[in-house]
């Protein structure tokens, strides 16, 4: 998948919050890297409460604590990413 630069800039940007180091430099290694996680990119919050209760436990999780994960990269233009590292 190509993400797009809003996507790509976001993770290099954020990227220490979801791993221990830096696993991507240029866009063309954050394009692999996402895509090696098979990183989604939703539109709204419950997209990615609808998303993540199907791979992930956030049973007695509130939708501030989901949206707050690790995992959840928030784009600038209002979408998401998720990222299942």
């Amino acid at each position: 998948m190509n993400y797009d630069d809003i996507v790509l800039e976001t993770f290099l940007k954020d990227q220490l919050k979801l791993f221990p180091q830096k696993v991507a430099k240029t866009k063309e290694e954050a394009d692999e890297v996402l895509s090696d996680c098979l990183a989604e990119v939703l539109n709204s919050e419950e997209e990615v409460l609808e998303y993540l209760e199907d791979e992930m436990d956030i049973t007695g999780m509130t939708k501030e604590e989901v949206i707050g994960a690790d995992e959840v990269f928030v784009l600038p233009d209002g979408r998401f990413l998720v990222v299942e590292g």
